[in-house]
């Protein structure tokens, strides 16, 4: 990659102006276009290569995080999600937040959690995902930044307390993916042998499958309806 590249996108933004003008510049251009430019190869397929775009435009847009338990742009306190679009221009799939703890014993307020944290400020990115498309020739939408209305906030608050009543009481286990109106649970691990601690009605140790907070297609369609 040359320096000119590097300057320009590698070194984090200043402010998030700076950083939707990065985006302005992504917006229209495919994924292998992209990343030609900051010299990066495009897998052939997403298959063995999950979360490739999102570190993508990580790269590109100078995301300072990495695996810091921290907003993708630290400085600017935002966090970045890849939206993934259909033919039809609606959401593909839910929307990964973060990782659970399903050892959560103790009191815990909506204010003070991670979910809350990481929905804060977020730049969405959508991009073109219909599997027939070869990966280099999907094209980037123009992102946006994102603040939870206090209507919103309430619909997350109240799915977050709901599932976290029952982490806390040790039904983590029972929960399925059908639960949770606009942020629910679901499995987070290459696959369903993967198992960790967690706590049991009983209030022993028990292994069950990592989760992580999902947002439903539901409420990024929505969300996508506004702009």
């Amino acid at each position: 990659m040359t320096d000119d590249i590097y300057n320009q996108y590698i070194q984090p933004p200043h402010s998030a102006q700076q950083l939707l003008d990065r985006c302005q510049a992504m917006a229209g251009k495919t994924l292998g276009q992209i990343a030609a430019e900051i010299g990066v190869s495009v897998p052939e397929d997403l298959r063995r290569h999950k979360g490739w775009v999102g570190n993508l435009f990580e790269i590109y847009l100078g995301a300072t995080a990495g695996n810091k338990a921290e907003p993708d742009f630290i400085e600017l306190g935002i966090e970045m999600k890849t939206l993934p679009l259909n033919s039809q221009g609606k959401p593909k799939e839910s929307t990964y937040v973060c990782t659970v703890s399903l050892q959560q014993t103790g009191e815990l307020r909506w204010q003070d959690s991670w979910v809350r944290r990481k929905l804060s400020q977020v730049l969405w990115v959508p991009v073109e995902a219909e599997r027939t498309l070869p990966l280099a020739e999907r094209y980037v939408g123009n992102a946006w930044l994102w603040q939870p209305t206090l209507q919103q906030e309430e619909w997350l608050r109240s799915d977050w307390e709901e599932l976290m009543d029952r982490i806390v009481l040790g039904e983590q286990s029972e929960i399925n993916g059908s639960e949770g109106e606009y942020l629910h649970l679901r499995p987070k691990a290459a696959n369903s042998r993967v198992l960790a601690k967690g706590v049991g009605g009983n209030g022993m140790p028990e292994l069950v499958n990592p989760k992580g907070f999902y947002l439903r297609t539901s409420f990024t369609n929505l969300l996508l309806s506004e702009i």
